[in-house]
């Protein structure tokens, strides 16, 4: 692939759209366990993040159904915290507030993870970054492990007594998003050879890891539980991916490569989407 069919390198993800059942029961989860805080509100839609960072965007869709563990869809949104500290923070608090929704926590080397489900099974993974030269890259791809974290252990060592009283420390955003899909084959023809994220890791044809700039992902694909999934029926879950480019003129390269590949583009000036082969509504903005 040539250097102008990538996307940038300071290309970012933005916030995960996910339709709703019951907008006030996942506007108290993500404000009141995960700790974010309410930035938008308007009748039916509540975006919640840290500062002025829209991380999640909830809007009700009461008339929908779920959608059946087997189809394509969200794994999780992953929610990247600036220290160890405002990890921390977030992980009590969604710990003693809603404390059946925790569903594991592993070291992947490059990064500290914990994850849970929210209240309508939504995967969200919360996480820290280790700084980018304690990664390690072997022809080519990241190295990444899952080995065991213990949550008391690491709340142990970096929580505080202000973090408890006040768990909306530091920064959050939507450090990668990770996809159900069908294949992995399909993945790499959209994401990679049409889309511009490179490979960082490739695990045959169970899970596809994707960035830009190096990052070690920036998005996932697996079909572990998903494996043949066609496209998507509207359903609760999922609504939008949105991916944030550094300017407009990206945003046009990125429209004009799409229509090269014969991929329906909706353009309104500003953004550009776009669905993924299972039906994942991919919206690109621009960061100014």
């Amino acid at each position: 692939m040539n250097a102008q069919d990538l996307l940038a390198a300071d290309t970012a993800m933005g916030a995960v759209t996910l339709l709703v059942a019951d907008l006030d029961a996942m506007t108290a989860y993500y404000r009141d366990a995960v700790a974010l805080s309410v930035i938008g509100e308007g009748p039916a839609e509540v975006t919640l993040g840290r500062g002025m960072n829209p991380v999640i965007v909830l809007k009700a869709a009461p008339e929908l159904v779920h959608a059946s563990p087997r189809d394509a869809g969200l794994f999780h949104t992953a929610i990247l915290f600036e220290t160890q500290a405002a990890l921390a923070a977030a992980v009590y608090s969604v710990a003693t507030k809603a404390p059946g929704t925790f569903t594991g926590s592993s070291d992947h080397l490059v990064s500290q993870a914990f994850y849970f489900t929210d209240p309508e099974g939504n995967g969200v993974e919360l996480y820290w970054d280790r700084d980018r030269s304690q990664w390690s890259w072997t022809h080519g791809q990241i190295e990444m492990g899952t080995l065991y974290l213990d949550p008391n252990t690491f709340l142990q060592e970096h929580l505080t007594e202000e973090s408890v009283e006040q768990p909306r420390i530091g920064g959050a955003t939507v450090g990668h998003v990770h996809l159900s899909v069908g294949d992995t084959r399909s993945a790499k023809e959209f994401y990679v050879d049409r889309l511009g994220f490179e490979t960082t890791i490739s695990m045959g044809t169970s899970a596809l890891f994707v960035s830009a700039g190096g990052y070690h992902h920036h998005m996932a694909m697996n079909t572990w539980n998903s494996a043949g999934a066609g496209r998507r029926a509207r359903t609760l879950g999922l609504g939008q991916v949105d991916i944030v480019l550094p300017n407009s003129n990206e945003i046009g390269a990125l429209g004009e490569r799409m229509s090269h590949y014969d991929i329906d583009t909706r353009d309104d000036g500003k953004t550009v989407s776009f669905d993924d082969p299972w039906g994942n509504v991919i919206r690109v903005t621009s960061a100014v």
